[in-house]
């Protein structure tokens, strides 16, 4: 018997599945099938790490996102238990302390806002054409600081890709063409100024100050230069200005069947992303497998958690149908886990992040008969199509997405249309009919969130059109400045203490 062997049966686990507990047939099964669809037909979680993102540093190495945490993995100091004050699963710090450090880190805390832009599209399994334009998808024409895209069905889902091993071949041609879109994005043209007096600074100062730019989040920075230099008249600022515009950096990319998920932030904001984290959960054939489900990606954001749920949930129109994607929800929620062997106090379920955004085909329906749901899209009668969206009760009426935000729908249903048309499938009363639905949304949850725009978007590649949604959203950053400051404070007013505690004490003696 091996050690892991040992200590299973020492402390057996109460969450194992059937599945789980045929692992010691999992050697025999591979002789017929590979790993990968072992663990699949035997719902084995992936491990935490297991999503590609470009490397250039280690913030995606679980140990070393750790050491980047700012709390410490374990406190010297213990409480009357003689439990750490790193360990309460509530935070860095025992109850008892909370306030006291909470008001001690705000000394040194600061906020400042993040553009991130939100993107979902189930692609019923088509391949992009070559000059498949995603512009307006991304909105690249007012760039963000994170790009989330979501995808369900990348892949068709027959059987072969679902009881199989991922086909991942269009995972590569759409990376492609995100990467190539947000590289073509515009940097925000810097203002110059002419003056005469006082004498303009160097050439190589102002080259220096325009190609490499400061080390700070900002884009645009104004360059003062004097007239009359020749060399500046025939300096090409647009060039310049070309090679200092925003790169964007993948740091997520997760399949699983055809749900995708990949995320993208400028390359400014990486070094401040550290503990990136990701799970996935198969709701769908036998009630784990991954053509119905989610991929969720856990990270810290300077100092503020983050998660993005991307979903595809179960479909169909009968009321048997909704029952199951509420429960698929519930069962999201519960078997999504982060950081379960973590030490510090990380986020391990979704619920644990401070701003959470959940995306994708969610295929809530409208319970409405076909007939009257035209005559409401041909009137553009949203707020009347509301009143019977499923989505729309689970918000307003305490479901499985109380507390939940979601913005105005001001468009028509996204779902479902005939491919490459603008009408909707269902015309043709002989090729069968599918109600029109907002199939495809975008949910937030938590403080310091503000939307600012939620529209779909014309693209015709599948049966579903594309949405779209921008939230500016408010993140605790580290002051060194005010860290500094409060510990100089702090060790004056300790200082203090011990003096006054030793003249106290002399005066006794």
């Amino acid at each position: 018997m091996t050690l892991h062997d040992h200590q299973r049966s020492r402390n057996p686990s109460p969450e194992r599945s059937w599945a789980e507990k045929c692992l010691g047939c999992a050697g025999g099964l591979q002789q017929f099938w590979p790993m990968v669809v072992v663990r699949k037909w035997l719902n084995i979680p992936d491990n935490i790490s297991d999503y590609s993102a470009d490397s250039d540093d280690s913030i995606h190495d679980p140990v070393a996102a750790e050491a980047l945490y700012p709390w410490p993995k374990e406190s010297r100091l213990k409480d009357e238990n003689g439990n750490d004050f790193g360990s309460d699963p509530n935070g860095p710090f025992p109850k008892s302390r909370r306030r006291k450090s909470e008001t001690s880190r705000s000394q040194y805390i600061e906020t400042k806002e993040l553009k991130v832009s939100v993107n979902t599209w189930n692609l019923g399994g088509e391949l992009p054409p070559d000059d498949l334009n995603i512009k307006d998808l991304l909105d690249t024409d007012y760039p963000a600081d994170i790009y989330v895209i979501g995808f369900q069905e990348i892949i068709p889902l027959n059987a072969g890709n679902i009881f199989g091993s991922e086909d991942t071949y269009p995972i590569s041609i759409w990376e492609n063409i995100i990467r190539e879109t947000l590289n073509k994005i515009q940097p925000i043209k810097t203002e110059f100024e002419s003056y005469s007096d006082p004498p303009s600074p160097s050439r190589f100062n102002i080259e220096n100050e325009v190609l490499l730019g400061s080390d700070n989040d900002s884009e645009g920075q104004n360059c003062k230069y004097a007239n009359g230099n020749n060399w500046l008249e025939k300096l090409d600022l647009d060039s310049i200005m070309y090679k200092k515009r925003p790169k964007y950096v993948r740091i997520v990319s997760k399949q699983m069947v055809g749900v995708f998920l990949t995320i993208w932030v400028s390359k400014s904001l990486k070094k401040h992303i550290k503990n990136v984290h990701v799970s996935t959960v198969g709701v769908g054939a036998m009630g784990f497998i991954g053509n119905k489900g989610s991929i969720s990606a856990s990270m810290c954001i300077y100092e503020t958690n983050f998660c993005f749920i991307c979903t595809h949930l179960t479909s169909g129109e009968r009321e048997v149908d909704l029952i199951k994607r509420n429960a698929d929800v519930d069962d999201i929620h519960k078997r999504t886990s982060f950081n379960s062997m973590s030490q510090v106090s990380l986020p391990r379920t979704i619920k644990d992040h401070e701003r959470i955004i959940w995306l994708g085909d969610l295929n809530y329906r409208i319970n409405l008969p076909y007939e009257e749901t035209r005559d409401l899209i041909s009137k553009n009668d949203w707020s009347k199509l509301l009143e019977s969206d499923q989505l729309g009760w689970e918000l307003r009426e305490g479901g499985v997405f109380e507390g939940w935000m979601e913005g105005n729908l001001n468009f028509p249903p996204t779902y479902k249309y005939e491919l490459n048309s603008e009408k909707y499938y269902g015309d043709d009363i002989k090729v069968g009919r599918r109600n029109p639905a907002w199939c495809d949304r975008i949910l937030s949850f938590g403080k310091g969130m503000r939307q600012v725009s939620y529209k779909r978007v014309e693209n015709r590649l599948s049966d579903h059109r594309p949405v779209s949604s921008l939230y500016f959203i408010e993140v605790e950053v580290c002051s060194l400045r005010k860290f500094k400051k409060a510990v100089n404070g702090n060790m004056m007013k300790l200082m203090e203490e011990s003096d006054a505690l030793a003249f106290k004490h002399d005066s006794f003696n």
